[in-house]
């Protein structure tokens, strides 16, 4: 997913696009931002950007300061110009403040906090957090200007971390798990890729309406430890991919599922397994693909089509949103907060006010380059303080 890139990243930080018709000794340079002037690797093409604080919002419009933001590979792929969402592309970060040459900003999720109300907007006030209703805003910032109608609020209940992840992992296991199959309690649920992010959200989502999930994962020397992990989520039972090869599993599946049909399988690697998985499922069943991990083809028997009537969707929560109502994303933001799901397991890098550009710009792009690495193993949260 990451594109590995340990020579470029010790190449020259090009210098962001410069400033032109303002003052700096007029204005108070008070905001950063994550942009690039053209996509392409990110440990060279990123670079941190300050620019002068808000001025007062426009009519229905709010001014936000972000508290944190993911760093997701489908982030990087947008820097990469290799995914179907287009980021925002703007020559001016705060009114007024134009910049010679255009540029990308960062960044699709986030949690913020309100600072100002523009005339017109109705339902937000100072100080209320919000999560982004629009994609691709530009959220690796520490400050922006937004629609109102490109915001969501949501209850300070949940908590910063959850906050910030809410629209894009929590959503897509929830509507995988309603949109496809009437899932009653006591049914089963087949996917891989448990231990993903989604994986996580679908064994806990699917463990608090009841269902059952029957989870495959990578097999590794931490196995026992991962299995555990997962079953204290919520999982029912977790299997390896190794476990495919042996013959005796079809029927150890069906003693555990004491014979009931699995009629959900949600699927993110493709590949071989996934192609020996679909033989698990039951008759009428629906394989749901919301990745390809593997960067295998997805392969699916003839037979099951004919003789077990399987049915196969894609799945991408940026369709979801297009293709729903405000009221509807609302009503799910406010479900998925009211379920009080674990925080994944993350950790919060810090870009401090004190770090020139240059030195932010170096800071953002190692964080780009442990992600390529492995190094983190965890979900990356982007804190990018005010300059001082």
């Amino acid at each position: 997913m990451f594109k590995r890139a340990a020579a470029q990243a010790a190449t020259r930080i090009r210098a962001p696009p410069c400033a032109r018709g303002f003052s700096v000794s007029a204005l108070r340079l008070a905001n950063r931002a994550v942009v690039y002037s053209s996509p392409g690797d990110p440990t060279s093409v990123l670079s941190v950007l300050t620019y002068p604080d808000l001025p007062p919002p426009s009519p229905s419009s709010l001014n936000v300061r972000f508290i944190c933001s993911p760093v997701n590979p489908a982030d990087i792929n947008v820097v990469e110009g290799i995914y179907p969402a287009k980021p925002v592309h703007t020559d001016e970060l705060a009114q007024g403040h134009k910049l010679s040459d255009a540029v990308y900003l960062g960044g699709n999720e986030g949690l913020a906090e309100i600072t100002e109300v523009g005339a017109g907007v109705e339902g937000f006030a100072k100080g209320d957090w919000v999560v982004m209703a629009g994609q691709q805003l530009g959220t690796w910032s520490s400050a922006r200007s937004l629609k109102a109608a490109d915001v969501i609020k949501v209850s300070k209940t949940v908590s910063r971390v959850n906050g910030s992840t809410l629209t894009v992992n929590p959503p897509t296991a929830y509507n995988m798990l309603h949109d496809f199959v009437d899932l009653q309690e006591g049914d089963w649920v087949l996917q891989n890729g448990a231990n993903s992010a989604v994986g996580q959200m679908v064994i806990q989502i699917a463990a608090q309406r009841g269902f059952k999930t029957l989870n495959f994962v990578r097999n590794r020397e931490d196995l026992e430890t991962l299995k555990t992990q997962l079953k204290t989520l919520g999982a029912t039972e977790v299997f390896t991919y190794d476990d495919l090869k042996e013959r005796s599993l079809r029927d150890r599946v069906k003693q555990l599922t004491s014979g009931k049909q699995i009629q959900l399988f949600l699927n993110c690697v493709g590949g071989d397994a996934t192609t020996q998985m679909t033989k698990l499922l039951g008759a009428d069943a629906h394989i749901v693909s919301y990745g390809a991990m593997s960067k295998r083809p997805l392969t699916l028997p003839t037979s099951l089509f004919i003789f077990k009537n399987l049915k196969s969707h894609g799945f991408w929560q940026t369709r979801w949103y297009a293709q729903k109502t405000r009221q509807e994303r609302e009503e799910l933001m406010q479900k998925l907060v009211a379920m009080k799901l674990k925080e994944p397991e993350h950790e919060i890098v810090t870009i401090p006010a004190g770090d020139s550009d240059e030195q932010a710009t170096k800071r953002v792009r190692g964080i780009i380059e442990s992600l390529a690495q492995g190094q983190y193993g965890k979900k990356v949260l982007l804190s990018i303080e005010q300059p001082t």
